[in-house]
């Protein structure tokens, strides 16, 4: 299961960047990588895991833009179509799995 955060935030004042970078921050912090410019993604265990992420991100929301959050299965993520120019790439990996004794 993936999380995906887009986003579009005004950037024209000098609050409005502050308020830009405490969010992408907060991305980061919450454990999402860039995939690209205002796309962020996070692998996930389950669909509650990915709730759960969900609701960190909703506390995060600026006061201004548009933030759009879609869970994708680690299926519909993997079926991903990637090009960079007329070159084809590959989604992104996720982290192996951490065992405990």
């Amino acid at each position: 299961m993936w999380v995906i955060a887009m986003f579009d935030l005004p950037v024209v004042t000098k609050k409005q960047k502050t308020q830009y970078r405490r969010f992408h921050d907060a991305l980061e912090e919450l454990g999402f990588s860039m995939m690209q410019f205002s796309i962020y993604g996070r692998p996930c265990a389950s669909v509650e895991n990915a709730d759960f992420h969900i609701k960190r991100v909703k506390a995060k929301l600026p006061p201004e833009g548009e933030v759009r959050l879609i869970k994708l299965t680690a299926l519909q993520f993997s079926r991903m179509e990637i090009f960079q120019g007329k070159k084809s790439g590959q989604p992104e990996e996720p982290p192996g799995q951490i065992t405990l004794f």
